[in-house]
């Protein structure tokens, strides 16, 4: 998918059930006259180049009961569905809401000679990778619903390999209750029953998702992410500047380069959950009130994931000296073709049992619990890279041999390489796969050294697989447009390390930079470089993965000072903050570029596999960095046959490509200046006026 936005306005929203200092704006008719529009919204999400982009609007307006001649017959409370319009009468006051809706393509008299209350403005954006027909959003069922959907659904719902995810969630939504029960304290009236609420049934999709859904029967929109924010979703609550509420995939580029206040603090990330805001027509004579709530998620192991509780934290001494080991003597158990086809249960086994087997001089000793989070890695690869048929039938004209269907953000470190590993063993030989890779510091930069060294050992590793190493330079002063862009799409971040992050994942997104031919050679003057842009859609990410496997410096700081529970909490605040942190702008910047992210890390029977390991597995954190740090995924890397990058020591991003340091000269002198001023944290320095 690509990306999606709301624009609720005519509308008193009643936020103090979500903040508990709210007080609702005064009752007003003035009519505000506000910087950001729906065409603001339309040229954001067209920047990501969809497939298509649709509007939709709905109309509220409040009439009384009596005004209404052919529904004098019917009870308080009963709803009368038409072709256009569903009338519902208020309990309290017999006051009704009527809604309409209509396209922005279409003319709709009735539509347009209707004087509304409020207005709904959806918009919805499509890149579609599922489904053998083309998809046009917004989704608008036969009774009147209405969704916008940007995610990817890998679990929980039945998704076939000929559907595409927003048509079968649509169809799922519904099927759901339209009861009130979400206004008060008592359940829904359809438990035990076939139909489920929508917090039920969003509360069951594995995968990452936001959405905005217009449930018409009970006047209800529901709206949310992923319990781990893995798909952005700004809001706009409402203000006394701007009365309207706003949802967004991304903050509007023409909007923040007006360089006001307003502009910079306007948006902020949606937390993760489930909201509603449920319409009633009885709260206010002649205004509309929309009342918001946010819902628990009801599935149990879900909410287990996002306490993220350990049962095995603090080891006893015997615990660490003689730890759960399977000794493996040849990696060739693992490099061959075992591990295809096999249920992961069989495979853990069939490995444990081989390594048994072997006698002899012993190279290497590897933890049960690293085949496990292997077969769990290697699943949610597959999940995420499955061949679907929308994919051949667009582009028939390419042949198969010459095409890359997925990229990986690639700097040559652990992460990315058992990333590319996995893929190798998820997608079709006759594939490309493309190595993106980012460099402020030509052939200098660590990453771009480490990328060719990673590259040379996916080859002799999978010597048939035809590996693109897509090396893309950049100059940060020659950036100037650029950073502009970026600076929207990371808003409403805004420091210095938020921008070199996401500057440097923008371009490596682009898949725009020069395809090195004869790397493999033992003589690296022979190598060169032709110009080449990846066209893949979907770009593997490794985020995740420092968080849950204590891959951090600070990790190494806090349990020096606190022991294995000071770590085991600071590794839980980087799992419960890293959609705030890092997931919302990552995603930002790199659909700006209409790719994918896709995280197998943060897959959830990847996380779930991890929670249920000792800590002590994960990491040895009296070990040297490159050893005890993500110990569980160097083991990983090592059964892949990945030696050289099973003791590559952690870097990051704006380090490894080198943009830190050229951001820090060019906006604080030197790297000394600074690193005194702390330069990460550094709010953006933007001049009055600047444009």
């Amino acid at each position: 998918m690509c990306g999606i936005a709301l624009i609720i306005s005519g509308v008193r929203i009643d936020l103090s059930l979500l903040l508990p200092d709210y007080r609702l704006p005064p009752e007003t008719d003035e009519v505000d006259q506000p910087e950001l529009s729906v065409d603001h919204l339309k040229a954001a999400l067209l920047r990501r180049g969809p497939d298509n982009l649709g509007c939709k609007k709905i109309l509220l307006q409040l009439k009384s009961s009596s005004s209404v001649e052919e529904l004098s017959h019917l009870d308080v409370g009963k709803v009368i569905k038409r072709e256009r319009s569903c009338l519902c009468f208020s309990e309290k006051n017999n006051v009704c809401i009527v809604s309409a809706s209509e396209v922005s393509w279409t003319q709709d008299s009735h539509v347009t000679a209707m004087k509304s209350v409020a207005e709904l403005h959806f918009l919805g954006a499509t890149l579609q990778l599922r489904g053998i027909n083309p998809v046009f959003q917004p989704l608008v069922d036969t009774s009147s619903n209405v969704l916008v959907y940007n995610g990817e659904i890998f679990g929980g719902i039945e998704v076939g390999s000929d559907s595409n995810d927003s048509e079968v969630l649509m169809d799922a939504l519904g099927s759901c209750c339209s009861c009130d029960f979400h206004t008060s304290e008592r359940k829904c009236c359809s438990t035990g029953k076939a139909l489920s609420s929508v917090p039920e049934l969003l509360s069951t999709i594995k995968g990452p998702w936001a959405l905005i859904y217009w449930q018409d029967s009970s006047k209800t929109m529901w709206f949310g992410r992923d319990a781990f924010g893995r798909r952005s979703l700004l809001v706009h609550w409402p203000t006394l500047d701007d009365f309207r509420l706003l949802l967004s995939s991304v903050s509007p580029l023409s909007f923040i380069k007006n360089d006001t206040d307003r502009g910079l603090n306007f948006w902020e990330e949606l937390p993760c959950g489930i909201y509603s805001i449920c319409f009633d027509a009885s709260k206010a004579s002649g205004f509309l009130v929309g009342t918001a709530r946010k819902h628990e998620w009801t599935d149990p192991g879900l909410q287990e994931l996002i306490k993220w509780d350990r049962a095995f934290v603090k080891p006893q001494a015997e615990e660490l000296k003689f730890g759960n080991l399977a000794v493996v003597e040849q990696q060739s158990l693992i490099n061959s073709t075992s591990l295809e086809g096999m249920p992961s249960e069989l495979c853990s086994h069939h490995i444990i049992e081989q390594a048994k087997l072997n006698t002899g001089i012993i190279q290497h000793s590897v933890s049960l619990p690293a085949f496990k989070v292997l077969i769990a890695l290697k699943e949610s690869v597959m999940r995420r890279t499955a061949e679907n048929r929308i994919f051949q039938r667009t582009i028939p004209e390419i042949r198969k041999e010459n095409l890359a269907q997925v990229a990986i953000l690639f700097s040559g470190g652990l992460d990315s390489m058992i990333l590319a590993a996995l893929l190798d063993k998820c997608v079709d030989p006759i594939y490309k796969i493309d190595l993106l890779n980012v460099s402020f510091d030509g052939q200098s930069a660590p990453d771009r050294i480490s990328a060719r060294a990673g590259l040379k050992e996916l080859q002799r590793n999978a010597p048939l697989r035809r590996w693109n190493l897509v090396e893309i330079d950049a100059d940060l002063s020659d950036l100037s447009s650029e950073i502009k862009c970026v600076m929207s799409l990371i808003s409403p971040a805004n420091t210095y390390m938020d921008l070199n992050i996401g500057i440097a994942l923008w371009l490596a997104a682009s898949g725009d930079g020069w395809l090195v031919e004869g790397i493999s050679s033992n003589h690296e003057e022979d190598h060169r470089r032709i110009k080449y842009k990846s066209e893949a859609k979907i770009l593997l990410v490794g985020s995740g993965a420092d968080e849950q496997c204590a891959g951090y410096g600070r990790h190494k700081t806090k349990y020096r000072l606190s022991g294995w529970l000071g770590l085991h909490e600071e590794m839980r605040l980087d799992m419960q903050r890293i959609w705030k942190r890092n997931l919302g702008r990552d995603d930002r910047c790199i659909s700006d570029n209409g790719k994918e992210a896709r995280f197998p890390f943060l897959d959830e029977d990847v996380i779930r596999t991890l929670l249920d390991m000792p800590l002590w597995e994960i990491a040895e954190l009296d070990q040297p960095m490159g050893r005890g740090d993500k110990k569980i995924l160097r083991e990983v890397a090592w059964l892949l046959g990945l030696e050289e990058v099973s003791s590559l020591p952690k870097r990051a991003i704006q380090f490894g490509s080198r943009i830190a340091r050229e951001s820090n000269r060019k906006n604080f002198g030197s790297n000394r200046a600074a690193n005194q001023a702390s330069a990460g944290s550094v709010v953006i320095h933007r001049p009055t006026g600047a444009t």
